[in-house]
């Protein structure tokens, strides 16, 4: 839900941008603020007719990473693939002028649907469950399945060495977050507890799953979805700021981690998540062929690498927002909640790794 702004902005130079770019946009306009989004600021901007767009934008102040809040990015794909059969919301701008607002931002239709934040989806019978993560697994098949060149996306990432690509990103962005220091306590936000080892075990070229070049959306997960209102169906995929051309494989992780912490102490626990524990809520075997029926590929061999990356990749959002907050410019009444979660999640994905390890090491005796 939309509520107080807490980051405020300036509505008047807005409004004025608007009135001469965005027509769809009768003003005088109302603004409000929701609460999600630790990444880059979200506006509700409700015109004087009563419609309703929103506003994303880059955070205020000096950034903790380059690479990270790039809005424009999020523009140029929701653009392209609003001639697919991939649901997103419309772009109707994006402007990089400063003086505006303070920083970049773009605008986008707003999707009047729900916005499910737990992926059991308690409110839902169990038919329309099953349904509506048939609906999400099938959704992001068609993303993978895009070419990037059929939609004007050749020059938004490398076709080739994604998670060579991932280690790179990561690893430098999480040395810049550990240097972060806390305003209030000057204590810095330190490292990622077996970062080095993690590391090395994931350069192993031998090791890596085999190379793929897709649109991916670097976030996938169900609270990143817009479903309809009534139906068990997806209308929307919002969250774009991580896109790339990259591995299919990190995103179907990324939505497939709840079944992944379901006999967890240290983290989050969702039992919910154990087979025949929820009706209706499809098993792993269920996901994995439906993805594959859409995709055109299967993704089975490559799941333990690419879950111990998956919890990797994780631990460095995690360690991103805490530094965001360290400097506060954290955007999301959750923020500080995620960002204490960096130290179990490190753990946890040590563990992984661990595990994928001792899988290498078996492997040539099967």
């Amino acid at each position: 839900m939309a509520g107080l702004v807490r980051q405020s902005i300036d509505v008047q130079s807005l409004e004025r941008f608007i009135s001469q770019n965005v027509p769809e946009i009768k003003t005088p306009i109302d603004v409000k603020q929701f609460g999600f989004g630790q990444s880059n600021p979200t506006y509700q901007l409700t015109g004087s007719d009563g419609a309703r767009f929103v506003m994303r934008k880059k955070p205020p102040g000096k950034l903790v990473s380059k690479t990270a809040h790039q809005v424009e990015r999020e523009y140029k794909i929701i653009h392209a693939l609003e001639k697919t059969d991939v649901p997103v919301p419309k772009a109707y701008c994006l402007c990089e002028d400063e003086k505006v607002v303070g920083t970049p931002f773009y605008i986008m239709e707003f999707l009047d649907g729900r916005i499910i934040e737990d992926p059991t989806m308690p409110d839902v019978t169990p038919a329309e469950r099953t349904e509506m993560w048939h609906d999400a697994v099938c959704t992001l098949a068609k993303l993978h399945r895009i070419n990037p060149r059929d939609v004007g996306l050749e020059d938004y990432g490398k076709h080739s060495g994604f998670y060579d690509r991932q280690i790179r990103t990561f690893s430098a962005i999480s040395k810049a977050q550990a240097a972060a220091v806390d305003v209030d306590t000057k204590e810095p936000v330190g490292q990622i507890p077996h970062v080095e080892e993690m590391l090395t075990f994931f350069r192993d070229k031998k090791l890596q799953p085999k190379d793929r070049g897709n649109p991916i959306h670097g976030d996938y997960k169900i609270d990143n979805l817009v479903f309809h209102k009534t139906e068990p169906r997806v209308i929307g995929i919002l969250d774009w700021e991580m896109s790339t051309i990259g591995h299919p494989l990190s995103d179907l992780i990324n939505l497939t981690t709840p079944y992944y912490l379901i006999n967890q102490t240290r983290i989050k626990n969702l039992p919910a998540f154990g087979e025949g524990v929820t009706p209706g809520l499809p098993t792993q075997n269920d996901l994995m062929k439906w993805y594959a029926e859409v995709a055109g590929w299967d993704p089975s061999p490559d799941l333990t690498w690419g879950i111990a990356f998956g919890f990797f990749r994780a631990t460095c959002i995690y360690q991103g927002i805490a530094a965001r907050w360290a400097v506060r410019q954290a955007s999301s009444a959750k923020a500080k909640d995620h960002a204490q979660a960096r130290h179990p999640m490190g753990q946890l994905a040590w563990d992984h790794v661990q595990k994928a390890m001792q899988q290498a090491k078996e492997r040539p005796r099967l």
